[in-house]
């Protein structure tokens, strides 16, 4: 009975490889969504660098932008150890 279940050694036929091949196939990044936002995520290029001070001013102020979040506005999530 479970082997009727089982696709390990089958053959199985692609649906979508001719979308693929075609270049035709919609992938998650080709999505365009009403009032979908874009996030942009910046680290520092130090390792272990003590971060002292972040200016987003400049950042709020690009055309388009709709927040700046840093660790001062965003809420803090502790993870349950079980």
């Amino acid at each position: 009975m479970a082997d009727e279940f089982s696709v390990v050694g089958k053959r199985l036929p692609r649906v979508d490889a001719v979308t693929k091949v075609k270049g035709e196939a919609t992938y998650v990044p080709d999505m365009q969504l009403p009032g979908m936002l874009h996030a942009k995520f910046l680290r520092s290029p130090h390792p272990h660098a003590r971060i002292v001070k972040i200016n987003t001013k400049e950042a709020e102020s690009l055309p388009g932008v709709r927040g700046v979040l840093t660790h001062k506005n965003v809420p803090k999530v502790h993870q349950d150890s079980n």
